[in-house]
């Protein structure tokens, strides 16, 4: 089949996260172990409305292992959400003769796969995203560097907290999911973690937390918020009103984005990358790559993104009994 296969495209989209180098590096030097041509399109589905490419080779992608963000450059395109410009990227990909097209990114830059996919296109997406939010498979790209930054930042606001007897009140990112907070949470040991898959009772999750933890003889407090629970600054208000002191608030934002990618991110994506490559060559398309208990999975788009993820609720009991005390696990035993 690998014949058939003479030119593939591969673009990055959506928010980027580091490890979309490996990944392009890996799709590049696969393409070409398969004697595949590869073409670049820079800034996403709207460099295939732009006609915003580049030819790619070995050398190209030499020495962007270790780098951060991506060397395709990502956009969003409201262009592409349109089916004038749909019908424009399918010209210039008729026009660059593509056999098909390796999409790095998240849930949006899946839904564009599946548009161009239904115009004939063949497509393989590899997921990538800081958020680790999407359903069909284990991990993405990103989650685990996008992690370490954060533990790192909040190891060092601890250190001046402790030394000030204060509480921080952190927002980490991850959209609408909790998994890139409670993840974090566990690992600094956070006082208390709010992310959007739990409703919670400000009280009992944050204030007597807060409490218990002084009794204890703790003298600062660590609270880590996911973005999608709301505002940092507005549980700060809360706190403060709630028992009088003076909360410092820290959006971590886009610096969890940015980095060299770790070990892991590094593997992962330079096996993702293969993998897209290889199923394209043996006439596989129009589906994600995953993985699923260490393995490399494959998944119909259509399927991928109707698929579910849910946080892990025993990493949310880990997190409980370690703030509040193994005895407490019992009150917690029915979180669902």
């Amino acid at each position: 089949m690998a014949d058939k296969i003479k030119r593939i495209g591969v673009l990055t989209s959506g928010g980027d996260s580091p490890g979309m180098n490996a990944a392009v590096r890996a799709v590049v030097r696969t393409g070409i172990s398969y004697g595949m041509e590869c073409i670049g399109i820079r800034r996403g589905w709207q460099g295939l409305i732009n006609s915003d490419f580049i030819r790619m080779d070995a050398s190209s992608v030499g020495h962007i292992l270790s780098r951060g963000g991506t060397i395709l450059y990502t956009a969003r395109s409201e262009d592409f959400m349109t089916e004038k410009g749909r019908k424009h990227a399918l010209s210039t990909c008729k026009m660059l003769g593509l056999d098909g097209i390796v999409a790095i990114g998240g849930d949006g830059t899946f839904r564009g796969a599946l548009e161009l996919s239904r115009l004939g296109v063949p497509v393989v997406g590899v997921p990538a995203t800081i958020d680790n939010d999407i359903g069909c498979t284990n991990y993405t790209i990103g989650f685990d560097t996008a992690c370490n930054t954060a533990i790192d930042c909040i190891d060092r606001l601890r250190d001046t907290m402790q030394s000030h007897e204060r509480c921080s009140v952190v927002e980490v990112m991850g959209r609408n999911a909790g998994f890139l907070a409670l993840y974090v949470g566990i690992a600094v040991g956070a006082t208390a973690v709010l992310v959007p898959e739990r409703e919670f009772d400000f009280e009992h999750d944050v204030i007597e937390r807060i409490r218990n933890a002084r009794l204890a003889g703790s003298t600062h407090f660590m609270i880590v918020v996911a973005e999608g629970v709301g505002s940092a600054v507005e549980i700060g208000k809360m706190i403060r009103e709630a028992i009088g002191i003076e909360p410092r608030v820290t959006v971590l934002g886009h610096i969890q984005r940015g980095g060299s990618p770790s070990a892991r991110d590094r593997e992962t994506a330079t096996r993702m990358g293969f993998f897209a490559v290889k199923a394209l060559a043996e006439g596989r398309s129009n589906l994600i790559i995953g993985t699923r208990g260490g393995d490399i999975v494959e998944t119909p788009i259509e399927e991928a993104l109707v698929m579910k993820k849910h946080l892990q609720m025993e990493r949310y009991h880990v997190l409980e009994t370690m703030s509040l005390g193994s005895a407490s696990l019992a009150r917690y035993s029915n979180i669902e």
